[in-house]
């Protein structure tokens, strides 16, 4: 699906498969709030990116509070309107602003504290590229958890995202617990976020 010098264009997961994402199963195998426990404070303002129909935004709504934001992004409009559909239903519209992201570029216009990319970095042709305009968007403090799945990515191919996010600034500090998944926790190196050396 296009060239792959496009920043976010990639083998995308077309939007109508999505709904066999959501269900008891996995909800049993991978319940959102036990994935985000412990990752996310009220008042912080929190990107799912790649969020997909939002099987994961509703929770990050509830962890950041009346005072927090989360931002779902996505290239699809259908994803995010499933998004503001599930938002509207659990009453955290007022929460959760949609962003559609541009091919070339992920396009924020703010500081985030906290980046969810759950099963979607495979996806992207050049996640190196993504990962640094991640980093310029962070706050100091900011956080990323890359979570993959086992199926589709390698441990060789996630050593080689984990090694790119290092490069773009973040320094693993735990390794997750996912189910099917390979999971690394990130924080910021000194000096990094807000801009600076982004590439």
């Amino acid at each position: 699906m296009g060239s792959r010098r496009a920043g976010l264009r990639g083998a995308v997961c077309p939007w109508w498969l999505c709904f066999t994402f959501d269900n008891v199963l996995r909800r049993w195998l991978q319940p959102p709030q036990g994935v985000l426990h412990g990752l996310l404070r009220p008042g912080q303002t929190a990107l799912d990116l790649g969020c997909g129909m939002g099987y994961f935004t509703v929770a990050m709504a509830r962890a950041v509070g009346g005072n927090g934001k989360v931002i779902a992004a996505d290239l699809q409009p259908e994803m995010l309107a499933g998004v503001a559909r599930r938002a509207a239903r659990a009453g955290l519209a007022g929460r959760i602003e949609l962003h559609r992201c541009r091919p070339e570029a992920l396009g924020l216009d703010r500081p985030v504290d906290f980046v969810l990319a759950f099963w979607m970095l495979h996806e992207v042709p050049d996640a190196g590229r993504l990962l640094h305009e991640l980093r310029a968007a962070m706050g100091p403090q900011g956080s990323l958890l890359i979570v993959e799945p086992k199926l589709h990515v390698s441990a060789r191919a996630f050593g080689i995202t984990c090694m790119e996010a290092e490069r773009a600034g973040f320094v693993a500090v735990e390794v997750g617990s996912v189910r099917f998944s390979r999971a690394v926790q990130f924080r910021l190196t000194a000096g990094a976020g807000t801009g600076e050396g982004a590439e």
